[in-house]
């Protein structure tokens, strides 16, 4: 019997910043919503089951625009256990992502990491190439 695979393409048309910052979720998005003049929201946690490891919990925060999204991610995951599971584990000296969805091309994301370098709480900001990224499904949140 032939077998068929479904291949499936993602797209990632995002903007990534990684974002150093050893603070609690919520006091980063508050960074974020005072140094970005947005209004990131929390919604449910992120969850991401795997088949043989255990699943991630992932904090997030949202802000919905009419084209597209800002989402902060926390990569880091709750665990139950003392083992630190991360969502993008290559980089795990990256505290939170920042994605960032634009069909409009109004986000200017050079003026948002220059603004997010200027706060004391921030120690650094780096844009990501997702592409280059070996778990870049993991930060696929739809």
């Amino acid at each position: 019997m032939k077998k068929t695979k479904l291949q499936v393409v993602h797209d990632y048309e995002f903007d990534l910043i990684g974002l150093v910052a050893p603070l609690k979720d919520y006091k980063m998005a508050w960074v974020i919503n005072n140094s970005l003049d947005l209004d990131l929201a929390r919604t449910k946690d992120y969850q991401l089951e795997f088949i043989n490891q255990p699943a991630l919990v992932i904090s997030q925060y949202i802000l919905e625009k009419d084209h597209g999204f800002i989402q902060l991610l926390r990569n880091r995951s709750y665990s139950k256990s003392d083992k630190a599971l991360y969502l993008v584990p290559e980089l795990k000296t990256i505290d939170y992502f920042l994605l960032l969805q634009d069909y409009t091309y109004e986000l200017n994301i050079n003026a948002y990491i220059e603004e997010l370098s200027k706060h004391p709480y921030v120690q650094n900001v780096v844009k990501l190439d997702v592409t280059k990224l070996k778990s870049k499904e993991n930060l696929l949140t739809y």
